[in-house]
């Protein structure tokens, strides 16, 4: 007797699942999801195509990026975030403008006085600005001479000293180079 009264019938089993997905309520919840799904699927078509532009000059691959987010909801907006562009176009362009800058900097070669930093020309013998002795001049054509030159290359004539700021002239003229020993004999 017992038995007879627990089994019902298998339509009873199930009849409040049935009862629930054939409610208002039910359909309620469903179709706002799907309508969430639906807006949140067209905004990531939507997204793809904003960073697409920022990132690729081409119009049909922007297309396609878009295509493909639109086509495979969800998936193709991830498969375009691996083969996107790492760096927007805006951002490539200014690193070109700032490579160019430097190369034109580069380019001009400023020359600066090592004392004060101010800025001084080739032909320059001594600094306009705190008198620091740049270069020497050559003593027959007064050209300036750069440091390691032996000769002038103006006039021919040699260098008798150095030109170096800091430098004795009793020093240079003291030392004389080593002399060098052929090779093999010790």
């Amino acid at each position: 007797m017992i038995i007879a009264v627990t089994t019902t019938n298998n339509d009873d089993l199930f009849g409040g699942v049935n009862d629930f997905f054939d409610s208002g309520a039910w359909m309620v919840l469903r179709n706002m999801t799907i309508f969430f799904a639906v807006i949140f699927w067209l905004a990531t078509a939507f997204w793809v195509f904003k960073d697409a532009r920022r990132r690729v000059e081409d119009k049909v691959l922007v297309g396609f990026a878009v295509l493909l987010a639109l086509v495979a909801p969800f998936v193709g907006a991830i498969i375009y975030l691996f083969l996107r562009p790492p760096e927007y176009l805006e951002d490539v362009r200014e690193r070109e403008l700032e490579i160019k800058a430097m190369e034109e900097r580069l380019s001009k070669r400023d020359l600066h006085c090592p004392v004060c930093r101010a800025q001084v020309e080739q032909s320059f013998l001594v600094c306009p600005v705190c008198t620091t002795k740049l270069k020497q001049a050559c003593a027959k054509c007064a050209s300036p001479l750069d440091a390691l030159w032996q000769i002038c290359p103006y006039c021919t004539t040699p260098v008798t000293s150095t030109g170096l700021p800091g430098v004795d002239e009793t020093l240079t003229d003291s030392w004389t180079a080593p002399i060098r020993r052929p090779t093999g004999t010790e």
